[in-house]
C-alpha cells in the first residue's frame, strides 16, 4: 500500500518526489528480505527442499506489486484520500513492528543482535531518507 500510494503521489504531484517514492520502494525491498527468510527457514526445518522453502519466501513478497498496482489505480481515483491511504500503510507496518517483531527480537541470548540490527537499519533509512530527499 505505501509503495503504491507513494508512486501515485509522486505521479499527480501531490507533494512527493519521485526519488522519494523510489527511496521507500527500496526501503520496502530491503525490509522483504528478512521477511522471506522467516518464511524460508521455518519451511526448511519442516523437512521441505532450500529450493522450495526459497521460491515459497518469495512469493511471500510477489503480493506486493500487485496491491501496489491495484493501490496506484484506486489512488488516482481518490487522490484527496491519499494522505490517509499512507497513514494508514504505516500504521499497519508500525503495529507489526510493534507488536511482532520486537517482542520476539528481545527474546533469546542474542537479543543484543537485534538491538544493534534494528538500529543499523533505522539509520540506513534515515541516510536514505536524506540522499532521496
Amino acid at each position: 500500500m505505501a509503495v503504491g500510494v507513494a508512486l501515485a503521489g509522486a505521479m499527480v504531484g501531490n507533494g512527493i518526489s519521485i526519488s522519494a517514492a523510489l527511496a521507500l520502494s527500496l526501503g520496502i525491498a530491503i525490509q522483504n528480505i528478512p521477511e522471506g527468510a522467516i518464511i524460508s527457514m521455518p519451511l526448511k526445518a519442516a523437512g521441505n527442499s532450500k529450493g522450495k522453502s526459497f521460491l515459497i519466501g518469495s512469493l511471500s513478497g510477489a503480493v506486493e506489486p500487485v496491491g501496489a498496482i491495484l493501490v496506484i489505480l484506486l489512488a488516482s481515483v481518490f487522490t484527496p484520500l491519499m494522505p490517509y491511504f499512507l497513514s494508514f500503510a504505516a500504521g499497519a507496518m508500525l503495529y507489526v513492528v510493534i507488536e511482532e517483531l520486537i517482542p520476539e527480537a528481545s527474546e533469546g541470548s542474542h537479543s543484543n543482535i537485534s538491538t544493534i540490527g534494528f538500529a543499523v537499519g533505522f539509520a540506513l533509512m534515515m541516510v536514505m531518507d536524506v540522499v532521496f530527499g
